[in-house]
């Protein structure tokens, strides 16, 4: 196994119960390894769902699933298969999520639409349904397990489980109808990650009773501020998946609207857990060293930010001279010029930490790199640009790029 990345976590939050949500891990072996490998969650008659799932063009039939099961908007069992994505499989590849589904339909006595799946690792390969199945009946019968083994158990190259918590109160604190609410969240990924959309896979368990249209518009808009602002190699997954289930047992009443007693302290918690469990796969990177934050203002619009910001977090020059703490920041200047947004090369500034390097198009008058290079020497790594050219603004983060990733790549499937 890997080492753990350095820019790990050095320790773990505290994550409540979430009523409603009983985890279940179990051996599958769908590799030769000696752990647990399917997850299986089992969730309270009534719990809404929303998700947002890749936009890749070779979306496993895992996706294709979860996309027409999210109309209903309704759950009641979460599948998650580590060492095989499914993906790019055909027929046998749909008729093993339908097997899947089918028999955890049966076992809940719910409809199959009731049933959702994801599942990650290498492409091509068709989810073999009897290890599947063997699995599925082992975790039938497995002991409740904790928030840490379901993390562990949807792991393939990360290096840590990754987990968040935030809490939320619904209702009105004003009066003394306030409700507090849980929110925990478990993800995994390490590589293979600029999502687009979500990311890799991600699970979001929160005990608030909320709408599922309301609650996908949620998850849409804390998606667009976290999980698509994330990149650590520029390549989109088959098989990204975020779920967000709500169980509605905290007895709140439901919010379904804007204006609903809550709701503005409900989205700020889904945003913020979204944001941690973001992070948390850029800082386990594959081979990351260096976790970077890039502030990108002055463009002409957020979009026209967002897409320049993306061209310098994925510039394996820019990913390259961080690895070797080397400021480089030319190679900023390039990602801007090739992002074929609108830039102007003598409105142009550049920032490494709190030093400004460059401004109108030159380096500053006096520019000395050592304040630059010593910031280079740390962790956690900032990049401002702005274009001078308006109002738009966004931030994204990503990773160095090392031999670590190489490695791990070149050995995938071995």
């Amino acid at each position: 196994m890997t080492d753990r990345s350095p820019l790990a976590p050095t320790a773990l939050p505290d994550l409540p119960e979430v009523a409603g949500v009983t985890r279940r891990v179990a051996r599958a072996q769908y590799k030769t390894w000696d752990r647990c490998d399917l997850t299986y969650v089992e969730l309270t008659p009534g719990t809404a769902v929303a998700g947002v799932l890749t936009r890749s063009k070779c979306a496993s039939p895992e996706v294709d699933w979860c996309r027409a099961a999210l109309v209903l908007g309704r759950a009641r069992a979460l599948v998650v298969n580590a060492g095989n994505s499914n993906a790019f499989t055909g027929d046998r590849g749909r008729h093993a999520v339908e097997g899947l589904v089918a028999r955890v339909a049966q076992h809940l006595g719910c409809q199959p639409s009731d049933v959702f799946v994801a599942s990650t690792g290498v492409i091509g390969v068709p989810l073999p349904l009897d290890k599947t199945e063997a699995g599925l009946s082992a975790a039938f019968d497995a002991e409740p397990c904790d928030w840490i083994a379901a993390a562990e158990t949807i792991m393939t190259t990360d290096t840590f489980a990754k987990v968040a918590v935030t809490n939320a109160v619904i209702g009105d604190p004003s009066t003394g109808s306030g409700q507090a609410v849980s929110l925990v969240g478990i993800i995994k990924g390490s590589g293979m990650i600029m999502p687009d959309m979500a990311t890799m896979l991600g699970f979001v368990f929160t005990d608030a009773a909320v709408d599922p249209v309301w609650l996908q518009a949620a998850l849409s808009a804390a998606n667009t501020k976290s999980f698509s602002c994330i990149t650590v190699d520029s390549d989109t997954s088959t098989s990204d998946t975020v779920l967000a289930f709500a169980t509605g047992t905290a007895g709140n009443v439901a919010i379904a609207h804007e204006d609903d007693p809550g709701a503005d302290a409900f989205r700020a918690a889904l945003d913020d857990l979204c944001l941690q469990l973001a992070h948390l796969v850029v800082r386990d990177g594959e081979g990351a060293s260096k976790f970077i934050r890039i502030d990108v203002g002055g463009a002409e619009s957020d979009e026209s930010a967002h897409r320049i910001g993306m061209s310098i977090a994925n510039s394996p020059l820019v990913k390259t001279a961080i690895a070797g703490e080397d400021a480089n920041w030319g190679r900023v200047v390039m990602a801007v010029g090739k992002a074929g947004e609108p830039a102007e090369r003598d409105r142009l500034a550049i920032r490494f930490g709190e030093t400004q390097v460059a401004k109108d198009g030159l380096a500053v008058e006096g520019y000395d790199e050592t304040p630059v290079a010593a910031h280079l020497k740390g962790q956690d790594i900032e990049i401002g640009v702005d274009l001078g050219l308006g109002e738009g603004r966004a931030t994204v983060w990503t990773c160095d790029l090392t031999h670590g990733y190489i490695s791990i790549n070149a050995d995938y499937r071995s």
